[in-house]
């Protein structure tokens, strides 16, 4: 167990109280589990939603060999803060079925759902049977949501001959249409990673979606209300919506899901104390808006997010968090030349209980193919021409030591096929991974896989000055694109296969999605290949 990072001196009780009086009418929720002032008035109701409350449509998440959390949130009124519900606790009915006409339902019952939570239900289903596709809706009022698909996990030691993922990241809804989920969608995969930047933060009034301009995209997010006022400005698109329905999710957060490029306690010049209420703010309407488990929810500006997932013995997925345990980027951030700050032992990405975590985790695992779902590039991405040297410093690059310590580690325990699926670059990168970036004869212990954005940075090209500087620089990048999509991978026990499907255009409504290149890893021999 990965212990909490305390919060600073300088959050103390008077700081919390100051900063609740002027962070909006649902802001205390982040930080208590109740409502203030609501008593009594939040007891059981029999009233009806007037109007339909399921505007953001239905997910499920986190599979299990006998179980999978289904979600909703009843919102009639989305774009308001408490989606247009009263502040009573409603009766949501759900089922799951084997098949999409409910014709055998094989589980039912109903949860409670209240204002404390934005009126979001995360039903913990179990008594499913493993590795089967299942159906799932939910009811309220005189209203039914739309139907969800959803599948199971294997059982622990079963050995599927073929499973299929899809990963994807980085979705900033006003620079583009979300084609790439569209696409997803179709293809009806197994599971579904979602590996970070589900939102912006920030707010923008030049986008080229109608309503981009309205006040509440404009702004940015701090406070509770902020926050689900953007999930449900992401949530109410239909691309969107249908990806979420399509398969159960497994998701982790990066930086835009809060404020970009915070680290721990840190987020710029804002003082801690003040941060850590944004902070909760966020994990809170993240959480709201999830299909997450209860341990997921956030306790104040804590969230226990890294956690692993079996596929049977096929695959294990190790899902990281790069955010709240980290140590602040080095340099001032930016992307600068490596140094001793980046190589200093004492700072970690992943935080040393983490790393620990981490590593025990995939020396004990039983899987042919132990995957790191988490949130950048792990690769060595020197981005200048020449002998000289730039990294980002937000990246594992900024984090060195601590990137020597997990190859460092794979190779000492004998760990093998392990695949590291990444975001956060907004383009396609494709890496052996080597203990020495600097030796070409350096031994390769790991592939990954970064995909590139949904929608961040609009249309793109096929290779951009940037990325051809990265394949020129970087012998051990054996491919790059700067197109939008995502990455669909489908796994046997001897074969690992990433197809990366890409966007002619995401700037216009109607967009096409096509297959630009597909790379193979075979089992025991850790480096890639072009299929």
């Amino acid at each position: 167990m990965t212990s909490r990072p305390a919060p600073p001196p300088a959050f103390t009780a008077a700081t919390r109280r100051r900063f609740l009086t002027v962070t909006g009418a649902a802001a205390a929720l982040a930080l208590s589990g109740a409502l203030p002032g609501t008593g009594p008035a939040s007891a059981l109701t029999t009233a009806r939603p007037v109007d339909d409350p399921f505007t953001l449509g239905v997910a499920s998440g986190d599979p299990l060999p006998d179980g999978v959390v289904l979600w909703t949130r009843l919102a009639p009124d989305p774009l308001d803060p408490f989606g247009g519900m009263d502040r009573r606790t409603y009766p949501v009915q759900w089922e799951v079925a084997t098949d999409e006409r409910f014709g055998r339902v094989v589980r039912r019952g109903t949860t409670r759902v209240g204002p404390e939570f934005g009126h979001t239900a995360h039903v913990d289903v179990r008594g499913l049977k493993p590795w089967r596709e299942y159906f799932y809706r939910f009811r309220c009022g005189g209203f039914i949501s739309p139907v969800g698909r959803t599948r199971t996990a294997p059982s622990p030691e079963q050995l599927v001959p073929r499973m299929s993922l899809a990963f994807a990241s980085c979705q900033a809804i006003w620079e583009g249409w979300y084609t790439a989920h569209r696409d997803l969608a179709s293809r009806r995969h197994d599971v579904v990673l979602f590996l970070g930047d589900y939102i912006y933060e920030f707010g923008n009034d030049r986008g080229i979606r109608p309503g981009d301009g309205e006040e509440h995209n404009t702004r940015q997010a701090v406070t509770l209300d902020d926050y689900r006022r953007r999930y449900a400005t992401y949530k109410l698109d239909p691309d969107l919506q249908a990806a979420h329905a399509s398969a159960p999710w497994i998701v982790v957060l990066d930086d835009h899901e809060v404020v970009d490029n915070w680290a721990g306690p840190h987020a710029g010049s804002t003082p801690p104390a003040e941060f850590l209420v944004r902070r909760a703010n966020a994990l809170r309407a993240y959480w709201e808006h999830m299909p997450l488990r209860a341990p997921q929810l956030p306790q104040g500006p804590d969230m226990r997010l890294h956690r692993r997932l079996r596929y049977g013995r096929l695959a294990e997925f190790s899902m990281l968090d790069t955010r709240q345990y980290r140590d602040d980027q080095a340099n001032g951030d930016g992307t600068k030349a490596p140094n001793a700050a980046t190589a200093d032992p004492a700072r970690s990405l992943l935080g040393f209980p983490q790393e620990r975590w981490l590593l025990d985790g995939l020396t004990a695992s039983p899987a042919r193919w132990n995957v790191l779902g988490h949130q950048t590039a792990i690769t060595l991405l020197d981005t200048v021409s020449g002998p000289d040297v730039a990294v980002p410093m937000d990246t594992w690059d900024g984090y060195s030591a601590s990137r020597d310590r997990l190859l460092g580690g794979i190779a000492a325990r004998g760990i093998r096929n392990v695949v590291s699926l990444a975001g956060d670059l907004h383009r396609s990168v494709v890496s052996d991974l080597a203990l020495d970036f600097h030796d070409p004869d350096s031994r390769v212990v790991a592939t990954e896989f970064v995909g590139t954005s949904i929608t961040s940075g609009r249309d793109g090209q096929d290779l951009d000055a940037g990325g051809q500087v990265l394949l020129d620089e970087n012998p051990h990048m054996r491919f790059g694109n700067f197109k939008r999509g995502y990455v669909s991978c489908e796994i046997t026990p001897e074969l690992w296969l990433s197809d990366f499907r890409v966007c002619d255009k995401v700037t216009v409504p109607d967009g096409t999605v096509s297959s630009r290149a597909v790379f193979a890893v075979e089992n025991g021999v850790a480096a890639v290949q072009q299929a």
